[in-house]
């Protein structure tokens, strides 16, 4: 049976300093922050998902964006080195955690950099953006890890947007699902949805047909119900403000060997 762990940080008390890049600042409501992260926990556990907490890394304002520390494929976690170096410390307790659940641990090492955002699965697929976080030497020790296991690795450029996955994300068929204003070239993925809110190119797949969404993106959520597919909707408001999205608040462990 697939496994259905789900890595999850909560936000520290310095939520609000976090790094923003491609929107203007606005004021971070951590309180609220804290309560829409629990009800984001809980949609995961409530779909069959166990949810493991890492260590929190209160010094990080960043850290609750867990994604972005690292990559597994099958069994094996690839540790990224984040390239904003604000963000370097949060890979330690996310590396603990892995290595706890049985994980095989390798490291992207200087000068490569990588963020986990920019890494999105579609079968043994592996896309990497190229863009602002993640560099050419991250992206070749990437491939020299996965590719070995069997992934197909597929570099694309990243420049509208802060992560590959601040712009497409894929259902469960493969097919890639993005904003066309905000993904620099549909025509590199096979099969291309366009959607027509920014947040509604970011899902989480929770089992069968249920996709993990954000509030802000109803009129994508009505269009991805009418395709057959069944909406789960939690409402990540103070995430968004930090160029967070619903992929990027957990790291989803499905092939874990038991």
């Amino acid at each position: 049976m697939p496994s259905k762990k789900a890595l999850v940080r909560r936000p520290g008390p310095r939520l609000a300093e976090g790094l923003v890049t491609h929107i203007e600042r606005e004021k971070v409501d951590v309180g609220l922050a804290g309560r829409q992260w629990e009800a984001y926990v809980r949609a995961l556990r409530t779909h069959g998902w166990e949810t493991v907490e890492v260590e929190p890394a209160d010094d990080c304002p960043d850290a609750v964006f867990v994604e972005d520390t690292v990559v597994v494929y099958r069994n094996v976690a690839l540790i990224t080195r984040p390239g904003a170096e604000s963000r370097r410390d949060e890979t330690v307790g996310v590396e603990e955690a892995v290595a706890r659940l049985g994980c095989s641990v390798n490291w992207v090492w200087e000068p490569g950099t990588l963020d986990g955002g920019d890494v999105l699965k579609v079968g043994d697929t592996v896309y990497v953006g190229r863009g602002g976080r993640t560099n050419a030497a991250g992206v070749r020790q990437l491939r020299a890890v996965f590719e070995p296991l069997g992934a197909r690795i597929v570099a694309v450029p990243v420049s509208k947007v802060l992560h590959l996955k601040s712009a497409v994300t894929a259902l469960p068929d493969g097919t890639v699902v993005g904003h066309i204003p905000k993904v620099d070239t549909p025509s590199l993925y096979p099969r291309f949805l366009p959607v027509p809110e920014e947040s509604g190119g970011h899902v989480v797949l929770l089992g069968g047909e249920k996709l993990l969404m954000a509030a802000s993106a109803p009129k994508t959520a009505e269009l991805l119900a009418d395709l057959g597919f069944e909406p789960v909707v939690v409402d990540i408001s103070e995430f968004e403000k930090l160029e967070g999205c619903v992929t990027c608040l957990s790291v989803r462990l499905r092939e874990l060997h038991t």
